[in-house]
């Protein structure tokens, strides 16, 4: 009987520790989950972009930029803009830095260590910022998207693209796993309400029924982070 309990609670103690590693990759112990979710979330990234218009030389932030792959997928989508990637995990860090070295060295790329709760970038810094299967995990997940605002050009645009969500085909499973992970579990619903309550506009939000797939885009005004605005639409001082 203790050998079995033993044998359990080492499984639960692993389960625990890669369950944390998903959420937080250390810097060696989370690499082959990097690499594989550099590899999965291929797809999802490839249709969630389809909604969004890059031009060229845009400025681009990927939030929660994992084991690097969108950042350098973005970097090929604008040639003659500039991507900058952020994540609170040493691993992820650690291996986009290397994934996109050469991009890094030509200064068309910029990994740095930061909270999307506490972005260390200027009012109006980018074009667009993307967050591919992150905010999940994001503690204060309205404050956050409140923070994203702050740095979007006015006309600027916030995409979110998720392959779990609250009402999906696969929702009830997905509940099993996001619960232990402490995750948000977000309706379609609930996505446009969190945009349009952090000051987004035109807000859309897209679900690929058969894949179990949701992207919620939504724009900055052009009236917003300018001196002009309106008390009413300005983003909340800091």
């Amino acid at each position: 009987m203790w050998r079995e309990l033993a044998h359990g609670a080492v499984g639960v103690v692993a389960a625990i520790f890669l369950l944390g590693q998903v959420r937080k990759p250390g810097r060696w112990a989370g690499r082959p989950f990097l690499w594989m979710m550099n590899l999965t979330h291929s797809p999802l990234t490839t249709w969630g972009l389809e909604h969004v218009t890059i031009g060229k030389d845009f400025v681009i932030l990927d939030v929660g930029c994992g084991g690097g792959a969108t950042v350098s997928r973005l970097a090929a989508m604008a040639p003659e803009g500039r991507v900058c990637g952020i994540d609170y995990a040493n691993g992820s860090v650690a291996v986009s830095r290397r994934k996109n070295a050469a991009l890094t060295a030509a200064g068309r790329v910029d990994i740095r260590k930061a909270s999307v709760s506490q972005l260390p970038f200027d009012p109006g810094t980018f074009d667009l910022v993307t967050a591919i299967e992150t905010h999940y995990y994001w503690p204060d997940l309205a404050g956050s998207m409140r923070e994203i605002r702050r740095v979007l050009k006015p006309g600027g645009t916030l995409i979110i693209i998720a392959e779990s969500y609250r009402g999906s085909r696969f929702g009830a499973l997905q509940r099993v796993v996001m619960k232990p992970l402490k995750s948000a579990h977000l309706s379609a619903d609930e996505h446009r309400e969190l945009f349009v309550a952090a000051g987004y506009s035109d807000v859309r939000v897209i679900e690929h029924r058969g894949r179990g797939w949701i992207c919620a885009v939504g724009h900055v005004s052009d009236l917003m982070n300018t001196p002009d605005a309106p008390e009413s639409v300005r983003p909340s001082s800091r």
